[in-house]
């Protein structure tokens, strides 16, 4: 997957408000795999992946149709970045 910038937490969120409470965790999980996999097409083909874009979780949740931006203070927004940075953060981790 490419580098995340702010920018590609605050789409993802965005994003996941579009999709119930519930599948929030799970849907961010998968749209982290499926970044990595573009990224891979598009380092081996040499184009973007055609459902899933170039690599970015910014063109992944883009693909997923994001609603505008809320205030920073709208706590389903919160709780939403939260879950990004938290899918993230386990990403990063090391395999025990």
């Amino acid at each position: 997957m490419r580098q995340i910038l702010l920018g590609d937490v605050t789409a993802a969120a965005r994003a996941l408000l579009t999709a119930p409470p519930g599948d929030r965790a799970r849907l961010i999980r998968l749209w982290l795999d499926q970044a990595h996999m573009a990224h891979a097409f598009h380092k081996r083909i040499g184009r973007p992946h055609p459902l899933w874009g170039n690599g970015s979780l910014m063109a992944r949740a883009l693909a997923a149709g994001p609603r505008a931006e809320p205030l920073p203070s709208d706590p389903d927004y919160l709780s939403a970045l939260r879950l990004v940075i938290e899918a993230l953060l386990d990403r990063r981790a090391p395999v025990a």
